[in-house]
């Protein structure tokens, strides 16, 4: 399997399960702090597609970040490029783990769903 980019914060537990799932599963991963490298516009696009162009999936809207910015009510007036760039801004308004790759696209940790999206590929 080609590597996926795996966005963990340091210390989230679900981003440690997911780390350890990926392991156990002997999955190619490269590993970055989504507090210092947000994901990129076009990874972030690319996240979005997968799950139906539902902006908001890919979003920690639980995140103190998001709700300390009153994302919920800045969201709906922005356009496509003007979202991707916002969210780029800070990698803590991002749903995690986050992991994106040549035919993945996971954010949140559903071992269920990780098993299922990697053994297709």
């Amino acid at each position: 399997m080609s590597r996926v980019t795996a966005y963990f914060h340091p210390t989230c537990t679900t981003c440690e399960q997911a780390r350890q799932w990926l392991a156990a599963h002997k999955i190619d991963f490269a590993e970055k702090d989504i507090r210092t490298t947000a994901p990129t516009v076009a990874e972030m696009r690319a996240m979005a597609a997968a799950h139906g162009g539902e902006r908001k999936k890919v979003l920690n809207t639980s995140g103190i970040e998001y709700r300390k910015q009153g994302l919920a009510a800045k969201l709906p007036q922005l356009d496509d490029a003007a979202f991707f760039t916002l969210v780029r801004t800070n990698g803590m308004f991002v749903k995690r783990p986050f992991v994106i790759g040549p035919s993945v696209a996971l954010v949140g940790f559903k071992a269920e769903a990780w098993a299922e999206q990697f053994a297709a590929k």
